[in-house]
């Protein structure tokens, strides 16, 4: 028998149980259902003499998303009891089956999910007229700029606060494989670098980038050095906070060394 007919076979099955819960007081009991008459038709019929113009409608919908909050999960562990032949195929049913959805097949059901997230992200952006562009990508050569460049995360944020967005341009060409980046603390050096990883990070995942117009090479490792949160207070900058940290670093024994030589 085939995945797809014992799935069919499966799902048959588990429709065609029916059960009652009595629930009575801060209680409920669950057993199985014995045709018992559904009152239903004949408590409106009565009732119908007595309706004067449109009556509030006070059915309770039950949700339909897949979790079940604690009530529900005891109800079907009881009804699992009262039909533990059915309940014992589905449980040899997933331990047959734990992956049967095809890798590809996945792996694109969480990609497009990121791909049409990504692509709300960038709406109130381009509301704003920030450029959006696919780059052109190579994994050969090294020459990479972009037009028009910003960092994503700030601009959402400031487009929010109804604030202005300064681009940049930048561009690498020849034996060129540097950029040095200076100015004052709060300047936009690291807004800066930030927008440089994302562009190509973005580019190699297939995104729309940042900018009017860019052409960026397909790295093969992305490597960063950031502080979860910059502290203006101190007046130091970056490089200025990595050179204190390597001269506080203790040096290695001569044993150390000689290990290492070895």
């Amino acid at each position: 028998m085939t995945l797809f007919r014992k799935t069919k076979a499966l799902k048959a099955a588990l429709a065609d149980i029916e059960y009652c819960a009595v629930v009575k007081g801060s209680s409920f009991t669950v057993r199985k259902y014995e045709g018992e008459t559904d009152y239903s038709a004949d408590v409106e019929e009565t009732f119908a003499k007595f309706k004067q113009g449109a009556a509030n409608d006070y059915k309770v919908r039950f949700p339909t998303n897949l979790d079940m909050n604690h009530i529900e999960a005891k109800i079907v562990e009881f009804v699992a009891k009262l039909h533990p032949e059915v309940f014992a195929d589905l449980r040899h049913f997933c331990t047959a089956c734990p992956a049967f959805i095809d890798q590809t097949v996945a792996a694109f059901d969480r990609e497009v999910q990121f791909y049409i997230a990504y692509l709300d992200y960038c709406v109130p952006l381009k509301r704003a007229r920030l450029p959006f562009c696919y780059p052109l990508v190579s994994n050969k050569s090294k020459e990479v700029y972009d037009r028009d460049s910003f960092d994503i995360a700030l601009a959402h944020k400031l487009v929010g606060q109804g604030s202005a967005i300064v681009c940049n341009d930048f561009y690498l060409t020849g034996r060129e494989r540097i950029l040095v980046v200076s100015g004052p603390n709060q300047g936009g050096k690291t807004t800066f670098a930030r927008a440089f990883g994302q562009l190509h990070y973005l580019a190699s995942i297939g995104c729309p980038v940042p900018g009017s117009e860019a052409r960026l090479f397909l790295f093969d490792q992305l490597f960063t050095h950031f502080e979860k949160q910059e502290k203006v207070e101190n007046l130091r900058g970056k490089l200025e906070d990595d050179l204190g940290a390597v001269s506080q670093h203790p040096k290695p024994s001569d044993a150390a060394i000689d290990y290492y030589h070895e």
